[in-house]
């Protein structure tokens, strides 16, 4: 993997937090430990008290970092759809067929996790905590005061940068955007039913299913677009 990819930094709003958590050795506790914890207790059952107990420091120690537990989640989810977004900007940015660019896409957007070094958290478990909970990022009923505010900032500019990847290959595609989020909240449900719900999904039957499945639809739905 190229230095640059494996060096970057993702920065995520500052509304989302009141102190930057990577900025002291108490803030990348929380993070780093915050994600097992959701993980095995479920954002329901996750609170500030227990995570403190678990990192040895006071409730209030981590309400100077994040207002609630559902900025933490925030921060999480933002951070992992701008670490996608810039794989896939790294990814295609010397593709120049459309076709090939947009499988490409398709591939970088449903394989695992791509390593970081100095990731500030484990990235499995990042993904399998945005699997599980990143709908009740936005599913509130702040969601309109949040998106005024850019807290789902990453979140768009990676569902642009498909759109536009899409409407390379497909210009008069009325679609591009419904279908951009579609392929994206959808591939984290396939991926829940898979560790959960297995009769509901086949992306368990071949270790490329999910790119094979995602690019029939994709596919099939520009065909008749497509210049």
């Amino acid at each position: 993997m190229s230095d640059q990819l494996i060096h970057v930094r993702i920065d995520v709003s500052g509304k989302v937090f009141l102190k930057d958590p990577r900025s002291s050795i108490l803030g990348k506790q929380i993070l780093e430990s915050g994600l097992p914890m959701i993980i095995e207790l479920g954002m329901e059952g996750f609170t500030f008290r227990k995570l403190a107990r678990h990192i040895g420091t006071t409730e209030s120690a981590i309400y100077r970092y994040f207002e609630n537990k559902h900025k933490l989640l925030l921060y999480y989810v933002s951070w992992y759809w701008g670490w996608l977004d810039y794989n896939l900007a790294f990814g295609t940015a010397n593709v120049a067929l459309p076709e090939i660019k947009l499988e490409t896409a398709i591939r970088i957007l449903t394989r695992s996790v791509p390593s970081m070094h100095n990731a500030p958290f484990n990235l499995t478990q990042l993904q399998e905590v945005v699997i599980s909970e990143s709908s009740k990022a936005y599913l509130t009923k702040e969601v309109d005061d949040e998106n005024r505010d850019g807290l789902f900032v990453q979140f768009k500019n990676l569902c642009a940068r498909l759109s536009l990847i899409i409407q390379e290959l497909a210009p008069e595609y009325p679609y591009a955007r419904s279908l951009t989020s579609l392929f994206i909240e959808s591939y984290l449900d396939q991926l829940f039913f898979k560790a959960h719900l297995s009769s509901l999904t086949d992306l368990h039957k071949s270790e490329d299913a999910s790119f094979e499945f995602y690019k029939e639809i994709i596919f099939s739905s520009l065909e008749r677009w497509r210049k």
